[in-house]
């Protein structure tokens, strides 16, 4: 072999070498790259600003929903309509009093709003007792959970309607509360704004009727100015969906006019 061409193919074995190198490198960056957990930002009007940590890991299409949602803009100008001192306060209602859905034109832009597709639409309850093993997080202060509803009151066969309820209403613990771990859809954290999420707690209520307990609903209902949330690069994409149970059918009774 000429002495011209064992350079070149020595220099071809360094260029080849060179770039498996650059390649592994590239491969080990991703693979060891440290991703923040996504953090979301809440502007709510004459109170403050509460950070929450969101956690993936706990439960991811959970997360991907409410990122979905908040991005999207969905809770924009929606208020917390229900308080409880030292439990929780609850929000993310289109309706305004904890009877709304949510439907999919909110997370797929490609739907239009109120059109045939415009369906309300469900989330799967990403905790225990719906099978979900991997959910560990416990309701304590400053938890961010799911709101979902209890149609057991109406037939015990309706335990997986319930558990698979979930939408775009959401509740933060103002204490802890074990009775609900394992049973709701925890997905975060308050990071910072403890004291904001206090202050709402401590809205005046509503007067309760004679006879009746206190109750929940604040008189003037804390305004959610904005949600936003920074992942970091991460896309945790769209929620899968379920279509959502519709009582009235399952009862046979007439759904009430608007």
């Amino acid at each position: 072999m000429k002495k011209s061409s064992i350079i070149i193919t020595i220099i071809a074995l360094i260029v080849i070498v060179a770039l498996l190198g650059v390649l592994g490198y590239g491969y080990y960056q991703k693979a060891t790259v440290n991703i923040p957990n996504p953090v979301a930002t809440m502007e709510i009007k004459d109170y403050g600003t509460v950070k929450i940590e969101l956690y993936p890991d706990m439960a991811p299409n959970t997360v991907a929903n409410f990122i979905t949602l908040a991005n999207n803009g969905h809770y924009d100008g929606l208020t917390f309509h229900r308080v409880v001192k030292d439990f929780m306060i609850q929000g993310g209602d289109v309706e305004g009093d904890g009877t709304g859905g949510v439907n999919l034109s909110a997370i797929d832009s490609s739907i239009e709003k109120d059109s045939s597709e415009d369906a309300e639409y469900n989330i799967k309850g990403e905790f225990v007792a719906n099978g979900f093993e991997q959910n560990t997080l416990k309701h304590t202060e400053g938890v961010i959970s799911m709101a979902r509803s209890d149609y057991t009151q109406y037939s015990g066969d309706l335990a997986d309607e319930s558990y698979n309820s979930a939408g775009g209403q959401f509740f933060i613990m103002t204490a802890d509360v074990s009775s609900l771990d394992g049973y709701y859809a925890a997905f975060g954290k308050v990071i910072e704004g403890m004291d904001v999420v206090h202050n709402i707690e401590d809205v005046e209520l509503e007067p309760a009727e004679e006879g009746e307990q206190e109750t929940s609903t604040p008189v003037d209902p804390p305004v959610i100015t904005s949600i936003r949330v920074e992942t970091y690069g991460a896309d945790y994409g769209k929620p899968e969906t379920l279509e959502a149970f519709n009582l009235y059918d399952y009862l046979g009774i007439k759904m009430p006019e608007e």
